[in-house]
């Protein structure tokens, strides 16, 4: 039997918590902080976690703070949680490194769905076969999951390298936003989803092109969507 993934639930609200610990504890080991000081600790000390479900209004440093930080650290999926909707956040969650995204209130069923699909997704990319490929400079080893740039190394989240890998497979192709969401966050492309890809193509570009705003390696079709020629 696989070992059980870990999560960590960030939150202050001690019933938050609660809550979602009660939905995760049969299938996942679950630990719990009540800050982004005690997050990090927790990561600096198991960084064999596989999932973080983290609160955005949190008092002192709150979950965008707490994520960048994170990733200083550690690639591990970030799930946000948050009481607001507004596209802005969004960009905000994605911006400081988020993988993805649910506002509050959400149903049992979306909540599970999201923790699954992150899951799958980080294991699934750090199983790869060995292989590698080159591009302008960049080298990706899709095995040890390590991406180069002109010799230097580049970390990027499981989302980016998620996204630069369907691209790379799709070489010479125009890959749609709702292809693209399809296939990297195994969920139903709905209105809304294509800022998602946008906004983690933006980063994925600041990190692996000489100029993000004239990109040479991820070029975008107007109209239809992304291509590495």
């Amino acid at each position: 039997m696989d070992e059980r993934s870990v999560i960590l639930i960030v939150d202050d609200d001690p019933d938050i918590r609660k809550v979602l610990y009660l939905l995760l504890r049969d299938d996942y080991t679950v630990a719990e902080a009540s800050g982004g000081e005690a997050a990090l600790k927790y990561i600096e000390a198991h960084p064999e976690t596989d999932l973080v479900v983290l609160d955005v209004m949190m008092p002192g440093m709150d979950g965008f703070e707490t994520c960048d930080r994170i990733r200083a650290l550690s690639n591990v999926p970030i799930l946000f949680l948050t009481a607001k909707s507004a596209e802005a956040d969004r960009i905000s969650a994605y911006g400081s490194g988020g993988d993805d995204f649910l506002s509050k209130p959400f149903s049992q069923g979306e909540f599970l769905a999201k923790v699954s699909s992150l899951l799958r997704r980080y294991k699934q990319y750090r199983g790869k076969p060995a292989s590698a490929l080159t591009l302008e400079g960049l080298e990706v080893d899709l095995a040890g999951r390590s991406v180069k740039s002109n010799g230097k190394e580049i970390t990027l989240t499981d989302t980016e390298f998620a996204i630069l890998e369907h691209l790379l497979k799709n070489r010479g192709k125009t890959v749609t936003a709702a292809d693209m969401y399809e296939a990297v966050w195994n969920e139903r492309f709905l209105p809304g989803s294509a800022n998602t890809v946008m906004v983690h193509v933006l980063n994925l570009r600041r990190k692996i092109e000489e100029n993000p705003s004239s990109p040479r390696i991820i070029r975008t079709v107007w109209g239809k969507g992304y291509q590495i020629d």
